[in-house]
């Protein structure tokens, strides 16, 4: 009922790359819950990474959700890696009918480019219709 710990390691044989995640899961009440993520890997191949979709070597995430009631939660995440990615998205889940849920989430990336001394940054937004069986 508290939360949880968990982890994955990856390696890929082919490209001699690894990844791995570390993530714990707290849960403050019944309507609050809290995540925090960090993840690490080598970055020789990083464009034939498929476990290691971040940007240098680490990267960290984090998040709350608040259930308001039965039907509607509130979720927040940020993320942060190494390459000055920064992420952040926001949504509202609403079960329609058991097994029905929509969600409408927001989402924003900044990323710094140290080369050409910029940054680039984008908005965007998700319409989720989920059914389950």
């Amino acid at each position: 009922g508290w939360g949880a710990i968990s982890g994955v390691v990856a390696y890929n044989s082919v490209w001699e790359e690894w990844a791995g995640k570390v993530r714990l899961d707290a849960t403050v009440n019944d309507a609050f819950s809290l995540f925090v993520m960090g993840g690490y890997g080598s970055d020789d191949n990083a464009a034939t990474n498929f476990y290691k979709l971040w940007d240098g070597n680490w990267a960290v995430w984090g998040g709350a959700t608040y259930k308001f009631n039965e039907k509607t939660s509130f979720n927040v995440q940020a993320s942060y890696d190494e390459g000055k990615t920064f992420g952040l998205a926001a949504n509202v889940a609403y079960d329609v009918v058991p097994g029905f849920t929509v969600t409408a989430e927001v989402d924003y990336f900044n990323k710094a480019n140290s080369f050409a001394h910029a940054e680039s940054d984008g908005v965007g937004g998700i319409l989720r219709f989920q059914r389950s069986f």
